[in-house]
């Protein structure tokens, strides 16, 4: 750990008031690769040195949980190429990452439209569930082949199914019934989402989760996130002031 990792980790500690759950949308890895000359997968492959960052970062700060945006619905229209080395990329991370994720009590969960990932990644998948199922210092929550649109009309569809079946009345639907048909419904709604590269939209990520999480942007593109602009921002989430609404009287 460097001295100002250091340095912005004991300011954290001091102030207390650690979110959580960070939400983050990871951006950037292509405007970073474009820059050095390099192919689009080159940023890609530069970034999970990031994720790493960014978990060990969460570990010791003392966050609960992490929700990472890996590969949205919409990734699928890039070229085969970059989606095929995406791919690859993801079974390549949880080869290098489970066994040590498992031992640092990490356990990952993964959520989207999974049905369309190739047999290797989807045994990937299934290979880090299981290996990190025990987990108890963070949930890391890797969202792939994720649409937040998406997710709410698949909650609605699940809710609509048990009130066909009898299971459940209409006028029982509030709040509480829709969020445990979530794919967060094991977790609490993200405190603070980040995005990075400086891009200021949600890209249709956990549209009904960040209601009330408080937003940072960062200039900082994907592959150069670390420890310290991870504290940053969480310093940065304690000098809010969250009323949800509401006004001291």
């Amino acid at each position: 750990m460097t001295d100002t990792e250091s340095d912005l980790l004991a300011r954290i500690r001091v102030h207390g008031a650690v979110p959580r759950h960070i939400a983050i949308i990871m951006d950037g890895n292509g405007r970073w690769a474009r820059e050095r000359h390099m192919p689009r997968p080159f940023g890609h492959r530069s970034g999970m040195k990031a994720v790493r960052a960014v978990v060990e970062g969460c570990l010791e700060s003392g966050v609960e949980w992490l929700s990472l945006f890996a590969f949205s619905q919409e990734n699928w229209q890039r070229p085969e190429t970059e989606v095929s080395a995406l791919m690859s990329l993801l079974e390549e991370f949880i080869a290098r990452e489970a066994a040590d994720l498992a031992r640092q009590g990490v356990c990952v969960h993964v959520h989207g439209d999974l049905d369309r990932l190739s047999p290797a990644a989807a045994a990937a998948v299934e290979r880090v569930r299981r290996e990190t199922s025990g987990g108890a210092r963070l949930g890391l929550n890797l969202f792939i082949s994720y649409g937040g649109r998406a997710e709410l009309v698949r909650a609605a569809r699940l809710l609509a199914t048990d009130v066909l079946q009898g299971d459940l009345l209409p006028e029982e639907i509030d709040e509480a019934q829709f969020r445990s048909r979530l794919f967060t419904a094991h977790c609490p709604d993200p405190d603070l989402l980040i995005r990075t590269s400086g891009e200021q939209r949600l890209s249709n990520f956990l549209l009904w989760q960040v209601a009330y999480a408080e937003l940072y942007i960062s200039s900082v593109l994907w592959p150069d996130f670390d420890r310290a602009a991870l504290y940053e921002a969480i310093c940065d989430f304690q000098r809010r002031d969250r009323r949800f609404g509401r006004v001291t009287p």
